[in-house]
């Protein structure tokens, strides 16, 4: 039992919280709140680690979303990881880059806490799990070279050799950008990586295996879905790693196709197998409509009580009879003329979608209506 333990140690790998983000695309209240509920979110990271024994945990940079954020915010980090049982070990990334006057420097840090402060690779050696733990730091919001060129872990010393970064794999230079050669070289066993927001799997290079855990909470609908942490165990054999959703709330983009549906019917259908409470929606309807198309506004009054926050566009397309009165001597039917011979001279279906669009909110100007 004891030479088994020896070999293998479970980890908690997480990157890229962004505490203390601005959360422009919502309004001011929910925003602070969303700050709030990223504090809180240490907390429950402490929790996560002692409920599964984790002896590790690797924390791969940006997890500020700048240098200027709210004391309390770096305070309450500090507290959290104080509480874990394991030892935490952290590389600071581009967005939160160490600095003798940064945040990093304006509180104390609990004894299991170790911050990487140089762009120099460090060793930490861990006896009791037979374990060498190994991490560099953003000095600076770029990092033009790879830090993990030419680096290589003592062959076959019997240790298992992890490292903790803030990268860009295969990148083009500007956030460390290491290769796939540059961490088949290394000889590590893992390679914990931040900077990319979004969990792709656990990857291999030559004898290592690496992983972007991803950011355990989204910040806008360029991070839809599922977000999380990754736990388990490394061993010099394998990487055993779980993906562990994490996210208080979600982004999440709905489809939803309107043709020959009332749009408030669909939406209020919608919402019954959704969390409309919790997650934040962008509902964008398609299908086709009539000249009438999509009364965002009206929806939105009628809905919006439903959802935590939701955001609504309409990009549905034109029926044929919305074209009926194109070429009528009218101002509304030399609009509609004018667009529908574009339209029949566009040469692609995007193209003829925007067309359809500008005649569907042109008409709803005419009439005084928003879309």
């Amino acid at each position: 039992m004891y030479a088994e333990k020896m070999n293998s140690v479970r980890i908690l790998h997480a990157a890229d919280f962004h505490l203390d983000s601005p959360f422009r695309g919502l309004p001011p209240e929910q925003a602070r709140q969303r700050r709030r509920e990223g504090r809180a979110a240490l907390v429950r990271l402490a929790e996560l680690a002692n409920e599964r024994a984790v002896e590790l945990v690797l924390l791969a940079g940006d997890l500020f979303d700048s240098g200027e954020i709210y004391r309390e915010t770096a305070q309450a980090l500090a507290v959290a990881l104080g509480r874990m049982h394991a030892q935490v070990f952290l590389a600071p990334g581009n967005h939160d880059c160490w600095d003798g006057r940064g945040p990093y420097a304006a509180v104390d840090w609990p004894e299991n806490v170790h911050i990487f402060k140089s762009k120099t690779i460090e060793a930490v050696e861990l006896p009791e799990q037979n374990c060498v733990i190994y991490g560099a730091a953003f000095t600076e919001p770029e990092c033009g070279d790879s830090l993990l060129r030419g680096f290589h872990v003592p062959a076959d010393d019997g240790r298992l050799h992890i490292m903790v970064l803030h990268a860009d794999v295969d990148g083009s230079g500007r956030y460390n950008a290491v290769s796939r050669d540059d961490i088949a070289e290394s000889g590590l066993d893992y390679l914990a990586l931040g900077h990319v927001h979004r969990f792709g799997g656990v990857e291999q290079a030559g004898g290592t295996a690496w992983a972007y855990s991803g950011c355990p909470e989204g910040r806008g609908f360029d991070e839809c879905g599922e977000r999380g942490v990754l736990v388990g165990d490394v061993s010099r054999e394998k990487a055993a790693l779980e993906f562990v959703p994490f996210a208080r709330r979600r982004y999440e983009v709905l489809r939803l196709d309107i043709t020959g549906r009332n749009p408030l019917d669909a939406l209020e259908e919608a919402a019954d197998r959704l969390r409309p409470e919790e997650d934040v929606y962008r509902v964008l309807f398609t299908g086709e409509t009539d000249a009438g198309g999509v009364d965002l506004a009206e929806i939105h009054e009628r809905m919006a009580g439903r959802f935590y926050h939701l955001e609504l566009r309409d990009e549905t397309t034109a029926a044929g009879d919305l074209w009926k009165c194109a070429g009528g001597d009218s101002l509304r039917g030399l609009f509609l003329g004018n667009l529908l011979a574009r339209r029949a001279a566009a040469a692609t279906e995007e193209e003829r979608a925007r067309i359809d669009r500008a005649a569907k909110w042109g008409i709803a100007a005419m009439e005084g209506r928003e879309l």
